[in-house]
């Protein structure tokens, strides 16, 4: 291919995840005026959440079979009308059927534009570009709560932010259609001799194998860990340590970003080292960012280990899915990027909730529960390894 091609497809690309992070910061900031005007629970707001995610899950485990029949630009290009349109719906909810029937376009779309984006730029570009994109969803999860905080202030309301953002997705939608042809020659895959040792012979290893459910298990439990801090942390720092609401909500932006800022980081070194390297030393950093916030004596120290947790885990789920293409064949690419995607969205959707329940005894557990979980991720990344 081209290298122009090349080059003029990576922006495409990088706006296809700020578009898949818009909706997933924005649902948080408008509930509490959806759920008023409506009428609803407010609790109903984490049903509507769970249900949008694990369709989610659904759609990227069946990503790979899709994608091999009608390929990455179309997938995405659906992907993106679907989304756009569920939240054109959501723009005019009347009701909390409106709300479900939305979560499930939404859900759909977003984890076959996931998956489907994650295996095009892991077969096709460096490990830079790949932890670059992870840091374009973290750009548009916060665009999309800016967005509605701008309509709230403006007057146009929570209808307006989501009419706003459900326009943009189309228009995103508009604009893959009319390039829809740079997707059909795919780019040369860059090699640069830093990143990896090159394999000596092409990967055999197939989907249906312990390491290809194994890499499942791996995002599963990534998941599982990073959301549940991002959701408990602060409780924990308010709640169990009478920490100021306003200082607890620093802490945790300052966690996400963290993990934003660290993929843009990585992405200058990614060159210089493996992905596996990447991934290990991030699982070190988060064990000790876990374990520095489940001890931590201070407010201070708390805040300094979230900042390490996000640093941490910023390369890890990157570079993952960096690295499916140099641990399994080629035919296998697609389906086992699929389950890795479907199997994170299952770990953010049920995880978190179920993990609450620690906190009717005690809130302190749930740190530990983050520790343990990224003490599993070492065990699982060491197994993986061995096996491929």
């Amino acid at each position: 291919m081209a290298p122009a091609r090349h080059f003029l497809l990576l922006p495409l690309i990088y706006l296809g995840f700020i578009s898949l992070g818009l909706p997933d910061g924005t649902f948080g900031v408008a509930w509490p005026q959806i759920h008023a005007e409506l009428n609803l629970p407010i609790g109903l707001g984490g049903t509507i959440v769970m249900v949008g995610t694990l369709l989610a899950g659904l759609s990227g485990f069946a990503s790979g079979r899709i994608i091999a029949r009608f390929h990455t630009g179309p997938v995405v290009l659906a992907s993106c009308v679907l989304t756009g349109a569920a939240l054109l719906v959501i723009a005019h909810a009347q009701s909390f059927t409106w709300l479900l029937i939305a979560a499930a376009p939404l859900g759909f779309g977003a984890g076959a534009v996931d998956a489907g984006l994650n295996g095009f730029v892991a077969r096709h570009y460096s490990g830079r570009h790949m932890n670059w994109l992870h840091a374009s969803w973290g750009i548009g999860a916060t665009s999309g709560p800016l967005i509605l905080a701008h309509t709230l202030v403006s007057g146009s309301g929570w209808r307006g932010g989501y009419l706003a953002i459900g326009l943009a997705q189309l228009s995103l939608a508009v604009l893959f259609l009319a390039t829809l042809r740079l997707w059909t020659a795919e780019p040369e895959r860059a090699t640069v001799a830093a990143v990896t040792t090159p394999a000596p012979r092409i990967p055999t290893t197939p989907a249906n194998s312990p390491a290809g459910w194994l890499s499942a298990l791996m995002f599963l439990v990534y998941a599982a860990t990073e959301i549940s801090a991002g959701v408990w942390a602060g409780s924990i720092l308010v709640v169990a340590r009478n920490v100021p609401k306003e200082t607890a909500g620093l802490c945790i932006a300052a966690f996400f970003g963290a993990i934003t800022v660290g993929r843009v980081a990585v992405g200058f070194v990614a060159e210089r080292y493996s992905n596996r390297t990447l991934i290990t030393t991030g699982i070190f950093l988060g064990l000790a960012g876990a374990l520095l916030f489940a001890l931590a004596p201070s407010t201070v120290v708390a805040a300094l280990a979230l900042v390490l947790l996000g640093a941490g885990f910023s390369p890890i789920y990157p570079s993952l899915m960096h690295e499916a293409p140099r641990r399994f064949a080629p035919e296998a690419v697609a389906i086992v990027i699929g389950r890795q995607t479907g199997a994170a969205y299952i770990g953010a959707a049920t995880f978190p909730p179920a993990v609450g329940l620690l906190a009717q005894y005690s809130l302190e557990s749930i740190a530990w529960f983050v520790v343990a979980g990224t003490l599993a991720m070492l065990a699982v990344n060491h197994r993986l390894n061995r096996l491929t």
